[in-house]
């Protein structure tokens, strides 16, 4: 490999388009080009002599930027959204293009962190990397030891059996007589599309609150729901130390 060159991949996630797992999809799809030729997975590129491009749109690396947001509700995780509802990226002041890590419901509250980082995501949202993300939730109904057994060693849904979680009972909720709740603190390791919705559903249990209050070392303390503020460097280098970041990729490249 000649020197200042990379990997097409990894420049490609370097530049914020996203993983590297989903640019070399670009790539075997034909829609990335090196000097106007349609590249092969495997290339390597020169970004400095070379240009790249997606779709005809030319690639430039960007700075690196790292936000964290205490997501209210009624506000869409994604970049865009057809219906014109307002999104996270509209939330977060950044210099380039940024992109949620993971996804929050729309009626779910908390942390949710965007970057234009498309290696730290990746491996942030991998499970082989057991990152943590901790909930606190409130359900209807008294939820019975039974039911924290299941939810601890797994529960069964229509995309296979949840990893283990840990849950512990906050209290009750003040409610009327007859329709009592119950606050519980949820840690998963894993980030199915509204798995802890469906896991307590399955065995009986609405949903009427949902709040992310942590996602590995990084918690929402001293940010109120609304609020979006840049992480620090400390706080980026141990999301980087959680998702192996600095580690040698075990797939080939």
């Amino acid at each position: 490999m000649a020197a200042g060159a990379e990997r097409l991949q990894k420049y490609l996630a370097r530049s914020g388009l996203g993983s590297r797992r989903y640019c070399e999809d670009l790539i075997r799809a034909g829609r990335v080009t090196v000097d106007g030729l349609v590249a092969q997975l495997g290339s390597s590129v020169d970004p400095n002599v070379q240009r790249v491009a997606v779709d005809g749109r030319e690639v430039s690396w960007e700075p690196p930027e790292y936000w964290v947001l205490n997501k209210p509700r009624g506000v869409v995780s994604t970049a865009w959204d057809p219906r014109g509802r307002p999104t996270v990226v509209e939330s977060v002041p950044a210099r380039g293009r940024v992109f949620p890590v993971g996804r929050l419901d729309l009626d779910s509250t908390g942390i949710i962190i965007l970057t234009n980082d498309g290696e730290l995501t990746s491996r942030l949202l991998h499970p082989r990397h057991h990152v943590e993300k901790e909930y606190v939730v409130t359900v209807r109904g008294s939820v019975s030891t039974s039911d924290l057994g299941r939810l601890s060693h797994g529960v069964e849904l229509e995309d296979g059996l949840t990893s283990p979680a840990r849950v512990d009972v906050m209290g009750r909720v003040d409610s009327p007589p007859k329709a009592p709740m119950t606050m519980l603190r949820i840690v998963l390791q894993e980030g199915r599309k509204r798995q802890i919705r469906r896991m307590l559903e399955s065995l009986g249990h609405r949903v009427v609150s949902l709040h992310r209050t942590r996602f590995d070392g990084l918690s929402d303390e001293g940010l109120a729901v609304g609020q979006v503020r840049p992480l620090s460097h400390s706080e980026v280098e141990c999301l980087k130390e959680a998702a192996r970041y600095t580690l040698v990729d075990p797939r080939p490249e």
